[in-house]
């Protein structure tokens, strides 16, 4: 379906099942593309428990392990909320790891891009410099954003990339005192990776908001492309009639 879609909610449970039932009820399994904004984060537990015991059945990862990639609140509340900490131990101890355990991260993850960008000799902590950026005296707006896709790393002949689907995140100070998170994804698996994702996003978004004295106020997605990916449309269809759940449109 290639006419743009725009989604605004509180609850990030409704809004992912309102594009997955808005991929059932059209022709296709893709949206091109996707808008989506979310304020107040709410979630619904019968949506996302439903969620991840299907994808459990098809040997795929939670939500949770999914949104751990992008943001590890887990690692976050371990070493009691202390950012030098986490991006520290991170680095030396949980990714090397992460890339033993799973070949799936040995091109790096995704907090990995946000904290330690570039190569062994040059790098760069995105996530300070944002974080720095809001607590000094330079607003410059331009300085707040991060990248995650690398050309030089990145751009492959290979028939399947699974790594990076989340291109650039920005930040910016809203009108009202707020912090807004803006993402790009230039392809997106609705089934298997979006809770995740914005979950993980939404995370990211808080971290920076305490480290700024902010609150989370919006956090906005672009999808090129969002997919379907593993399911059949009845497939689809069976796991919409487990949730239970009425939406309004």
């Amino acid at each position: 379906m290639s006419t743009p879609i725009l989604i605004n909610e509180n609850n990030l449970s409704i809004a992912w099942l309102k594009i997955f039932q808005s991929i059932i009820d059209h022709p296709g399994k893709e949206i091109m593309p996707l808008v989506l904004t979310l304020s107040n984060f709410d979630e619904t537990d019968d949506i996302k428990n439903t969620l991840n015991i299907d994808l459990k059945t098809h040997g795929l990862d939670s939500v949770e392990v999914v949104s751990e990639t992008i943001f590890p609140q887990s690692l976050y509340e371990y070493y009691e909320r202390d950012k030098k900490v986490l991006f520290d131990k991170y680095l030396t101890q949980i990714l090397p790891r992460l890339k033993k355990i799973d070949s799936r991260n040995n091109n790096g993850t995704y907090f990995e891009r946000l904290i330690s960008f570039g190569n062994k000799d040059n790098n760069k902590n995105q996530l300070d410099i944002i974080i720095d950026s809001l607590n000094g005296t330079n607003k410059r707006r331009s300085k707040l954003q991060a990248a995650i896709f690398d050309p030089l790393k990145d751009h492959k002949n290979g028939v399947f990339q699974g790594f990076p689907c989340l291109q650039h995140v920005t930040f910016y100070r809203s009108e009202s005192g707020g912090l807004v998170l803006n993402s790009f994804y230039a392809v997106q698996y609705l089934y298997q990776r979006a809770y995740g994702n914005w979950l993980g996003l939404i995370n990211l978004g808080k971290f920076i908001a305490k480290e700024t004295n902010l609150e989370l106020e919006r956090f906005n997605c672009f999808i090129g492309v969002e997919q379907l990916d593993h399911l059949t449309k009845n497939e689809a269809k069976k796991l919409v009639s487990k949730m239970n759940i009425k939406i309004n449109d």
